[in-house]
């Protein structure tokens, strides 16, 4: 009953808010019919013992299927075939998460405002807009034709769309998702291109973050020297993912001409004076903290003798959980872990002989090309001494409320023109920019994922992986037979040094990509003597790779973890288990001699108490903490302090440099050359810096302090928000979660560990997980976030992997059968 009124006043809230805010746009229907006890919001107040004993009769069907959830409301699914089991799949994705499935293709689609309207200030417009124009639909289809060609992956691509249409075939509308009915609209049916749809988000989120446009922006502003100074890349703590010393050397050569265009240093390194974009830095721009914690231990370093392979992927905290999980059998294999709703297979997880996981590789696979076109209608483009026509695209995007908007966008041999005089970058100047993404060349990167659930041991890990392209991983992988293995996989371009860290030429073929790098030259490490494998997106080579990687790598998360795992002998799953809430801050104890070298005198009052907060600090970002919290401000004012004069030179949008240069540059020079302030005639010394920007933030620090709010919990305010984030009370707010950046709990205020997994590789397969949420997308209903509270407490959900024949294991609470008819 609690959990019904809760839901209630959530649902009465709610709509208080939509009808406010707009009730003729927003509402579907009159309040009465909202509120009806027939069909209204109060159907979705599921009862805290609702059963899921259901039976259910399709004619798609070849065989019975069963489905035994378990009490924490995970499937696992038995079918006698794979059509089955793919299309059983489907229908338990949609009936469980119907709603963030669509949206979330949608979004993809660049159609939200379809749903929302064009939101303030055309925002939800331009995020659309920006969608269409990157290209997500054609990048889309053309991943639907690599599939075509493929009759497992079309075969299980169909069954799985089969099945979310058999749901919604059933919908009744009191049955209707309460976000259909808040926000006025109806499901469409499932198709292959919406799956891909979605694996291109996925691409999307984890390999269409650049900043191309801002750097170009830096060069404008920044000598060579300072450039190089402010944003290099082979940082001093890095700790790569493949040590050159502990496998094959790599290639001296590449295996293409990659010497840059003869006129390289007089246009493309055109440092301090070239044209600059006052570009804005898209709201929809994907988080670059998106990430992951991935390692494997050999049997010589575990108790047992066997392998422990543990994964933490960090992506955005959201409710509904991108994550849903599920353990998937027929004849052939049993998988079990996390899969994405709207997608089949199991994304993340193990089957009876390996385990499998990712972190993002980072890697730089979109760039941008400046084009020439013949005239207005940009029906032809310059290119290597010739007119070429370009093919076109009208984008009907639909605005709630308001006409479409009809967009053309045209296309070149680079890709897509993203920015033009209809969709413009630069508010002073017209400039036409394609983008060359990866993400848009034919592809069937679902077929990793089928092929690992089928997978037996090392060699068919090895191939399954190659169908990824992009976003390219750190694919991480431990059997039953004692291997464990970690390959950066995807097809990445070959590039010389700094090719495509700025905007290129696109009027010939000398600056476009020379090709991809090798399958065989990726990074990779089989059984390393160290006795494990591990990876945090730190750059995955040292000095001696011979390809360009691009510019932006954390250090301090991979530092940590393998700190850890040198020191670390006869190690149990639990070890692992506490080593992902490891929330130690490595980067403070390079800081600190440093930072201690500020003088007392030179405090304020209230600085001197800071000071001593800090100095008695742990270095460890927990909860509680109130060191941590002087860390973080003291930290980001003295990066302030030191680079806001030379940024300040420019109105242009720059990238920040990266976590570790400030450090590095002082440990290395305490006399930078940024710590002298421009704007001023006094030579400032470091001493002097840290002192004052102790003393700057010691205001910020006693408000905070006299509300009881230091505490770094109270400060960092984890939150688990619904995907539409206006809607509060269905949120999870001030979650009492230490972690922050850089450390490897990469727990922030609303990112961080979507899943926690932990997979020991015994003959039983011993497997724990927990992600932040729960596995319904319903708010009324009890397993919305059942998961959020043990997962901020730091605990692990012993996972039940079912025998081939058990049925009667205790956990199993409830049997769902799915019949022919």
């Amino acid at each position: 009953m609690r959990r019904y009124l809760s839901f209630a006043a959530a649902a009465l809230a709610t709509i208080g808010l939509v009808y406010t805010l707009d009730s003729r746009q927003v509402l579907p229907a009159p309040l009465g019919k909202l509120l009806s006890p027939q069909h209204g919001i109060w159907q979705n107040a599921e009862p805290v013992e609702q059963s899921f004993n259901l039976t259910y009769s399709f004619p798609e069907l070849l065989a019975p299927v069963s489905v035994y959830m378990d009490d924490r409301l995970v499937p696992h699914v038995v079918a006698q075939n794979e059509a089955d089991l793919y299309f059983v799949q489907g229908f338990l994705h949609a009936k469980f998460r119907l709603w963030q499935m669509e949206f979330q293709t949608h979004a993809a689609a660049g159609r939200i405002s379809e749903i929302l309207g064009a939101g303030p200030d055309g925002r939800i417009l331009n995020y659309d807009r920006s969608m269409r124009r990157l290209g997500m639909v054609y990048a889309a289809e053309q991943s639907v034709k690599e599939v075509e060609k493929s009759p497992e992956s079309l075969g299980q691509y169909e069954a799985y769309a089969k099945g979310v249409n058999a749901y919604i075939d059933q919908l009744t509308i009191s049955e209707l998702p309460i976000e259909y009915k808040l926000l006025g609209y109806f499901p469409e049916k499932w198709s292959t291109l919406k799956t891909a749809l979605f694996l291109k988000y996925m691409s999307y989120d984890l390999a269409g973050s650049e900043s191309d446009l801002e750097f170009t922006n830096a060069r404008s502003n920044f000598s060579q020297m300072d450039f190089e100074q402010l944003y290099y890349f082979l940082a001093d703590s890095l700790k790569p993912v493949i040590p050159n010393t502990l496998q094959q050397p790599y290639p001296l050569a590449p295996a293409l001409n990659l010497d840059p265009p003869a006129d390289v240093d007089s246009l493309y390194f055109s440092f301090q004076g070239d044209s600059a974009i006052a570009s804005v830095i898209p709201e929809n721009e994907p988080n670059p903290e998106n990430g992951s914690n991935n390692w494997a231990v050999s049997g010589a370093k575990t108790a047992s003798g066997r392998p422990i392979l543990s994964n933490d992927p960090h992506l955005g905290l959201n409710l509904p959980s991108l994550w849903f999980e599920m353990q998937l059998t027929t004849p052939e294999f049993s998988a079990y872990g996390v899969t994405f709703p709207g997608s089949p297979n199991v994304i993340i997880g193990f089957n009876e002989d390996i385990s499998f996981g990712f972190t993002n590789a980072g890697r730089d696979v979109k760039d941008y090309y400046e084009i020439k076109f013949q005239d207005e209608n940009k029906a032809a483009y310059w290119f290597n001494g010739e007119w070429k026509p370009a093919e076109k695209r009208v984008e009907i995007i639909k605005i709630k409320g308001e006409p479409d908007l009809l967009d053309t966008v045209s296309y070149t041999l680079f890709g897509p023109v993203m920015y033009d005089e209809k969709y413009k970058i630069d508010d002073q100047t017209i400039r036409y920019l394609a983008v060359r993404w990866k993400a848009h060349d034919p592809s069937n990167d679902g077929r990793a994922f089928y092929e690992l659930n089928h997978a037996k041991n090392l060699a068919d890990y090895q191939e399954a992986i190659k169908y990824l392209t992009c976003p390219g991983q750190n694919c991480i992988f431990a059997s039953k037979t004692g291997d464990i293995a970690l390959t950066q996989q995807g097809v990445f371009p070959a590039k010389w040094r700094r090719q495509g860290d700025f905007i290129m030429r696109g009027t010939d073929s000398s600056y476009m990509w020379r090709g991809m790098i090798p399958v065989e030259e990726n990074p990779r490490m089989i059984n390393p003597e160290r006795n494990y494998v591990s990876s945090a997106n730190q750059l995955a080579v040292d000095g001696s790779y011979p390809y360009y990687t691009g510019t932006e790598f954390p250090i301090y998360r991979g530092y940590m973890i393998n700190r850890l795992l040198d020191s670390m002998q006869g190690i149990r799953p639990e070890q692992m288990m506490e080593m992902q809430m490891n929330d130690y801050v490595v980067k403070a104890e390079f800081a600190r001699p440093l930072l201690l070298r500020t003088n007392p005198a030179s405090l304020t009052e209230s600085g001197r108490k800071y000071l001593e907060i800090f100095r008695k600090w742990n270095l460890r970002y927990e909860p509680g903490s109130e060191g941590a919290t002087v860390f973080d401000f003291w930290w980001q004012q003295l990066q302030h302090s030191i680079w806001d004069d030379e940024f300040a030179e420019s109105d242009l949008p720059m990238p920040w440099p990266s976590e570790f240069t400030l450090l590095e540059s002082l440990l290395r020079d305490s006399v930078y050359s940024f710590t002298d302030n421009i704007n001023t005639e006094t030579k400032e010394q470091l001493e002097d810096i840290l002192a004052s920007s102790l003393n700057l933030v010691s205001d910020s620090l006693d408000k905070l302090a006299a509300k009881n709010g230091l505490a770094w919990e109270k400060v960092k305010a984890t939150g688990v928000n619904h995907l539409l984030k206006v809607i509060q009370p269905f949120n999870r707010s001030n979650l009492p979660i230490g972690g922050g950046k850089g450390v490897i709990n990469a727990t922030t205020a609303d990112h961080g560990q979507s899943w926690r997994m932990v997979i020991h590789m015994t003959d039983e397969i011993e497997a724990y997980g927990i992600y932040p949420g729960g596995q319904s997308g319903n708010p009324g209903s009890k397993y919305y976030d059942n998961f959020v509270n043990d997962w901020a407490a730091g605990k692990h959900h012993r996972l039940l992997f079912m025998k081939r024949g058990e049925t009667s294991d205790p956990k199993i609470r409830w049997t769902m059968e799915f019949r022919k008819g």
